[in-house]
């Protein structure tokens, strides 16, 4: 393939809706997003890319509001590639206010074949077809205006070659059988980037320490990280700018009583304790008078002989499956997803099993591991 695509820039709306009528009936479009969010909690777009196999139509965000015609291209219609979306489509959630769907994530593809489950775009194309892309442009600023040729080359190219590279993904997938597999993955990847405020009260589950908290410090530390996650999107600022994790547990831990105490906790900002004190302290109290059936259970120690022993039972589960399959064991489960299983069988709760294809694969032999791990 040519490295040198034809390029057309967009920059009016009617512009987008012609471009929009020249691909209309296409079976795959290809999309990318370049943007900026350093100062931001939201994604600032900065360029929109999509071919249908054509030329290159790179959208200016900055002057051009979307249009009618774009968002039921992107909301119905032909399916859309992405690499890597998470980000893009929190991009054009934002810039289109629509779901982008229907979806294939060429990252999530690789990783059904069993490659590299991160692959990044210029190692997936050199993959697939043998060409090596730049990659001078990676850092580059996209909101300045005008834009450089070698810019210009750089966001075209992300898109001309993801239409190549999903036709010998979608062969290999297809010789084995894994095509409803990625297609199931790839709706849980929307239906987590429409439920992002939703996922603000599950935030405090990703600290690794949790465990070292009591249930009531634990019930603190969810309605801070809530509340902070909540915050960061109203004002716009990166969470870290608001507060970051590391205070917010600091605060869990000590569980001040007032704004002396408060201020004791480590690295905790002067400009925070006046600006959000009487917040922080609040909801502090909130969690001091949970009531106690209310609260989230303690977390088992992972230092922990019967918990070791059940994490080892699962992760052998986990490699023999995917050494089988011929993916990498995260691909198939990931820790986070071990350790709630773990947690959940020494309360002697329902386990939370995998559903879907995961399901198929892992669903009894890991019921069967933990049985076995009890009975010793």
């Amino acid at each position: 393939m040519t490295l040198t695509p034809d390029i057309r820039w967009i920059d009016t709306a009617e512009a987008l809706d012609a471009a929009c009528g020249e691909v209309a009936q296409a079976e795959v479009i290809a999309l990318d997003t370049e943007f900026f969010r350093e100062k931001t909690f939201h994604p600032v777009p900065a360029l929109i890319q999509f071919s249908a196999g054509g030329p290159a139509w790179l959208v200016d965000p900055l002057v051009v509001d979307c249009t009618d015609a774009f968002r039921r291209l992107l909301g119905e219609g032909p399916l859309k590639l992405l690499h890597a979306s998470s980000e893009d489509l929190e991009v054009l959630a934002h810039w289109a206010d629509v779901a982008v769907a229907p979806l294939v994530d060429t990252q999530v593809a690789q990783a059904l074949l069993g490659e590299d489950p991160a692959m990044g775009y210029q190692r997936l194309v050199q993959h697939w077809t043998g060409e090596v892309l730049p990659k001078d442009e990676t850092r580059s600023d996209w909101l300045q205006r005008p834009l450089s040729e070698a810019q210009c080359l750089y966001a075209a190219l992300d898109v001309v070659f993801l239409l190549k590279v999903w036709e010998h993904q979608r062969e290999a997938l297809e010789r084995l059988d894994r095509r409803d597999w990625l297609e199931a993955d790839c709706r849980e990847l929307l239906a987590q980037a429409l439920r992002s405020e939703d996922a603000d009260g599950q935030w405090y589950r990703r600290h690794r320490q949790l465990w070292r908290l009591s249930p009531r410090q634990i019930e603190a530390y969810r309605l801070l990280t809530t509340w902070r996650e909540g915050e960061a999107r109203r004002r716009n600022l990166p969470r870290g700018w608001l507060v970051n994790d590391r205070v917010l547990f600091g605060i869990a831990e000590r569980m001040p009583e007032n704004r002396y105490q408060l201020a004791e906790v480590e690295d905790i900002k002067p400009s925070l304790i006046k600006r959000d004190g009487d917040t922080l302290m609040a909801l502090v109290k909130q969690a001091r008078q949970c009531e106690e059936e209310s609260l989230p259970q303690a977390l088992p120690s992972p230092m922990a002989g019967e918990y070791k022993r059940r994490m080892k039972a699962l992760k052998r589960v986990v490699n023999e499956r995917a050494e089988h399959l011929g993916v990498a064991p995260e691909v198939l489960m990931r820790r986070r997803e071990m350790e709630a299983l773990v947690a959940a069988d020494l309360a002697d709760e329902p386990l939370p099993l995998p559903e879907g294809w995961r399901g198929e694969c892992l669903a009894v032999p890991l019921q069967r591991a933990l049985d076995e791990v009890e009975i010793e």
